[in-house]
């Protein structure tokens, strides 16, 4: 198995440099818009897709990673709301583990269902910390999940959440408000989580504007992930991208 894509975030990390995700959701994707999106993703040099949602059915993931991958050859990453949403179509899978949650099945219960078909996958196995953030509004992700989200307000929670799951071996952290957020996560808790964390930092939800995808990643974010506000209007990738690809930071 190659590690090319965790090797490519965390080298991006090394020099300062950001990235940007585009989040499609195949279920939300007509043949029509999943064209516009990668036309404007590949213009504006999008980094990586994040190719998942709460509620896919299997049969529109291979069909959306295959007009995908017959239009372009930008990394795609599983990003799965189950255990069932997997494809051996995509590149990578966030294996993800819900460290704000208390509910053991996200935590390790669910892995242990996958990893006998990831083993044996050719996918690339990119183990993350997850993190829901509340975002001011009551999303899929908490209610499917059975947990409740890190307040809003509370940093020092974030921070010592991450660097556990830093020191258990996760090897990238991401701090999601979910889909269609009213709130973004705060520039105080990235810049709290990512001063204390040494692996990759990926922020995502409620990020609708250029401006804001700016400030997350001058705070520290070292991935910014858009997905709702591409949905809605997906001439903003390139806003977005440039947004994102022109903070740089000293390292």
């Amino acid at each position: 198995m190659t590690h090319k894509i965790y090797q490519s975030f965390q080298a991006a990390k090394e020099h300062g440099e950001k990235k940007i995700v585009v989040l499609i959701d195949p279920d939300k994707f007509s043949l029509g818009n999943i064209k516009k999106t990668l036309e404007l993703s590949i213009q504006a040099k999008v980094d990586y897709f994040f190719i998942g949602g709460s509620l896919v059915v299997n049969n529109m993931l291979d069909y959306c990673l295959q007009t995908i991958k017959e239009s372009c050859d930008i990394p795609m990453i599983l990003f799965p709301g189950n255990s069932f949403q997997l494809s051996y179509k995509a590149d990578g899978i966030l294996f993800l583990s819900l460290i704000s949650g208390r509910n053991a099945e996200l935590l390790i219960g669910k892995h242990v269902i996958t990893a006998p078909y990831l083993k044996v996958s050719p996918l690339e196995i990119l183990p993350t910390g997850y993190m829901l953030i509340d975002g001011g509004v009551p999303t899929t992700v908490s209610y499917m999940s059975n947990t409740q989200p890190i307040p809003a307000n509370k940093d020092d929670v974030a921070l010592c959440t991450a660097m556990a799951g830093e020191m258990l071996g996760l090897k990238m952290m991401y701090m999601d408000a979910g889909s269609g957020a009213k709130n973004p996560i705060s520039s105080s808790m990235i810049d709290a989580v990512s001063s204390t964390i040494k692996i990759p930092l990926i922020v995502g939800g409620g990020i609708r504007t250029p401006e804001k995808a700016m400030e997350n990643a001058k705070a520290g974010a070292d991935v910014i992930v858009v997905g709702n506000a591409i949905e809605k209007n997906p001439n903003l990738i390139n806003e977005m991208a440039e947004a994102v690809h022109g903070v740089s930071t000293p390292v």
